[in-house]
């Protein structure tokens, strides 16, 4: 349970700081959070309550926050062993609920990360998609710019 407070302090610290949180941050904040595996539940929750509480200024860093988790998770773990990823998805359509209350300049980010979850397999489609509809009046596809060397 120590790590998990260790955890939830290392979290809090972020709104210490002004976006975007550091990579040495996140790596950290990762890596206590795949220390408390067994504890996942509490990893989640505590992720969540920092989400609903932040300023809009954080709530896209708390996202980047579950993806880290997550990806880190599915990839030591595997995807089949993962408990991180079910366990966010649960209440997923509440949490993304508060982190589009985030800024408007925010906004195209969360898709990105969606569109990035699905492409790349670390959610559904059928979990993903329900997200994406969260966000009206933003281009809810991935668009890749054309590199000008070929």
């Amino acid at each position: 349970m120590e790590v998990v407070t260790q955890f939830n302090t290392e979290l809090k610290s972020i709104l210490g700081f002004r976006p975007p949180i550091s990579r040495a941050k996140m790596a950290i904040i990762t890596k206590l959070a795949i220390k408390s595996a067994k504890l996942y539940k509490h990893v989640v929750m505590h992720v969540e309550r920092f989400i609903a509480k932040c300023p809009p200024d954080f709530k896209v860093p708390g996202l980047y926050v579950i993806d880290s988790i997550v990806r880190q998770s599915q990839h030591q773990l595997g995807a089949e062993k993962d408990v991180f990823a079910p366990r966010f998805s649960r209440n997923f359509s509440k949490t993304f609920q508060q982190i589009f209350e985030c800024t408007e300049e925010d906004k195209p980010k969360i898709v990105r990360v969606l569109n990035l979850w699905q492409k790349n397999g670390v959610f559904t489609p059928d979990v993903v998609q329900p997200l994406l509809s969260l966000a009206p009046g933003i281009n809810n596809k991935l668009t890749f710019s054309k590199s000008a060397n070929p």
